[in-house]
């Protein structure tokens, strides 16, 4: 199994009790992070595309887009590792901008 995605959801099924401390976790990290919603969700688009983590970016890509985010700060925050991570940030691009153009603006 080479999905991410698929991967997450076969931990979260089999191993129940460890994957409720890694959300107890994350929303920890989440609740003491000092940085505004969308500031944390453009930052964490942009360490998923430098770790090249794909399955994660359509998510992440309508949470900034609900936050407040804009098409020009997603591209920006996506682009930003392109000099430490190299060309391979592009390759998430295509996929948050399609995500982001069909993604309904939601209420903040």
């Amino acid at each position: 199994m080479n999905d991410p995605h698929e991967a997450f959801l076969t931990f979260v099924a089999n191993a129940p009790q460890q994957a409720q401390v890694w959300k107890t976790a994350d929303e920890g990290l989440h609740k003491a992070s000092a940085l505004d919603k969308k500031t944390e969700e453009l930052a964490y688009l942009a360490v998923l595309a430098a770790l090249r983590l794909e399955g994660g970016v359509p998510h992440h890509t309508r949470q900034a887009k609900k936050y407040g985010a804009t098409r020009e700060e997603l591209i920006s925050a996506i682009l930003v590792g392109l000099p430490a991570a190299g060309y391979y940030v592009t390759l998430v691009l295509h996929d948050a901008l399609s995500v982001y153009d069909e993604a309904p603006i939601s209420e903040k």
